[in-house]
């Protein structure tokens, strides 16, 4: 064990039950559960007739496949045949199994990596999974929070630990002021376009620095969300007076005795000072400015007020045919102004940008104004119910639907194409969300990954702005 240890080490060990050369058998305090990744998993329990190991470590919310306009009838407002069998048979395996489900209804669903923080399941210091890659969203808070598979979500929920091999340490610094209307989202895409879409591969993430520090918590998670993008296992943010401050007074955060000694312990939670990081990068905030893809992965990116670059510009001929390819898909040209590039619709919500603040920053941006006449469609997805009745209670719902918005219910909407909300083929998206892979919102749609003022902003002008 080392001495000086790192936030992400620092972790392991406190939940490390055996360790053989690079594997680590770890135990989870915390399973979340969605409908997607867990038929399978409970399928396999009852093959074998196993039960869960620790029934309370788990809980289930339905995200990816839950409708976002009227739902009044419960499962039966969802239309697909699919979609209505995947949140059917979750809510059917947790009656089964006594796990607590947060069902489609309920105010406090969500979508689960929103959910999690938002009512105190996530806490720093612990192990937390879920089937679902944007689990790294938790490391906000300082958290082990791990993206796991199918087959690892039954081992899981029958073991309650799980086999991973230690990841190494990377450290991402950003100081300094950031530039206006530049959000953390543009911090994630920016480092993403420097370092590459593998360019975290094998690493934990831990972002530091004054801007971090600067960040809300909420900010934060947009980050850590995005550390999977950039190759990573793990995002991590070190405990602060701003992450004690959010958690406190959650539903399900300690109190009393519980909530002191707590405390203690997650004070602990940062790395070391002179802590060894296998690697590091170190940015300057005032060198970022809005950032949005141009392209089918995350490091096609670029600054608002550049151009769609020239694959003769490529450092080398395998990202040169990668340009290529991702300009005949997304049928733009080479040296394009990103500004002129006119879109359909607009997506404010999923994981990366669905909180409270976010919507306030695209309120703030539409209030007065009215979406282009070339706008098809326009959406804010409130990333829980708990979101969308805080932001109605400001008044935020009204602004959004003066402005030519449909304010939607909660749920996972059209980051993913897994519900109603897709793009047509053809259609071009300025996203909030965190992945733009041919044909993710829909097929053969164009996906601009967004921060949700740029998203507002180009909801205005009818075109990425």
């Amino acid at each position: 064990m080392k001495n000086k240890k790192t936030l992400y080490d620092k972790l392991m060990d406190s939940h490390l039950v055996f360790e053989n050369n690079s594997n680590a058998l770890i135990y989870i305090d915390k399973h979340l559960i969605h409908e997607v990744t867990s038929p399978q998993a409970f399928e396999g329990l009852q093959i074998a007739n196993r039960k869960p190991w620790r029934i309370n470590a788990n809980i289930a919310v339905p995200d990816h496949n839950v409708p976002t306009t009227e739902r009044s009838a419960g499962i039966d407002s969802i239309e697909d045949p699919i979609s209505k069998i995947q949140v059917q048979t979750l809510s059917e395996n947790c009656k089964e199994f006594d796990i607590d489900e947060i069902p489609m209804n309920d105010i406090r669903q969500g979508i689960v990596h929103v959910v999690g923080p938002e009512q105190g399941i996530t806490l720093p210091g612990m192990s937390i999974v879920c089937g679902d890659s944007h689990t790294s969203t938790h490391g906000a808070l300082a958290a082990l929070a791990i993206g796991i598979g199918t087959s690892e979500v039954e081992h899981v929920l029958a073991t309650g630990c799980l086999w991973k091999s230690r990841a190494k340490n990377l450290k991402i610094t950003v100081n300094g002021k950031l530039n206006p209307n530049v959000s953390s989202k543009d911090i994630a895409l920016y480092i993403i376009g420097k370092i590459g879409t593998a360019g975290g591969t094998g690493y934990a993430i831990e972002f530091c620095g004054q801007t971090i520090k600067d960040l809300s918590i909420e900010s934060r998670m947009t980050l850590c969300n995005m550390a999977i993008e950039a190759g990573a296992r793990v995002g991590l943010v070190a405990v602060d007076d701003k992450t004690i401050e959010y958690i406190k007074n959650r539903p399900l955060a300690p109190k009393g005795d519980k909530w002191d000694k707590a405390l203690a312990y997650w004070q602990t939670l940062h790395s070391d000072k002179d802590s060894d990081f296998d690697k590091s990068f170190e940015f300057d905030a005032k060198d970022i400015k809005p950032q949005v893809t141009w392209g089918t992965s995350p490091e096609m990116v670029c600054a608002i007020d550049e151009n769609v670059p020239n694959p003769n510009n490529a450092k080398n001929e395998t990202e040169k045919t990668s340009w290529e390819n991702a300009l005949k898909y997304t049928q733009l040209k080479a040296n394009t102004k990103i500004t002129d590039i006119k879109i359909d619709k607009v997506f404010i919500g999923s994981c990366s940008n669905s909180r409270i603040e976010d919507l306030r920053i695209a309120a703030e941006v539409v209030k007065d104004n009215h979406i282009a006449d070339n706008i098809k469609l326009a959406l804010v997805v409130p990333g829980s119910g708990l979101v969308k009745k805080q932001a109605e209670q400001e008044g935020i719902d009204k602004i959004f639907i003066n402005a030519g918005f449909e304010w939607r219910e909660a749920g996972c909407s059209m980051c993913l194409g897994m519900n109603d909300d897709k793009l047509s083929k053809g259609e071009r998206c300025a996203s909030t969300s965190n992945r733009n892979f041919e044909g993710r919102q829909g097929q053969g749609s164009f996906t601009h990954l967004v921060s949700p003022y740029t998203a507002a902003r180009s909801a205005v002008f009818g075109k990425l702005n």
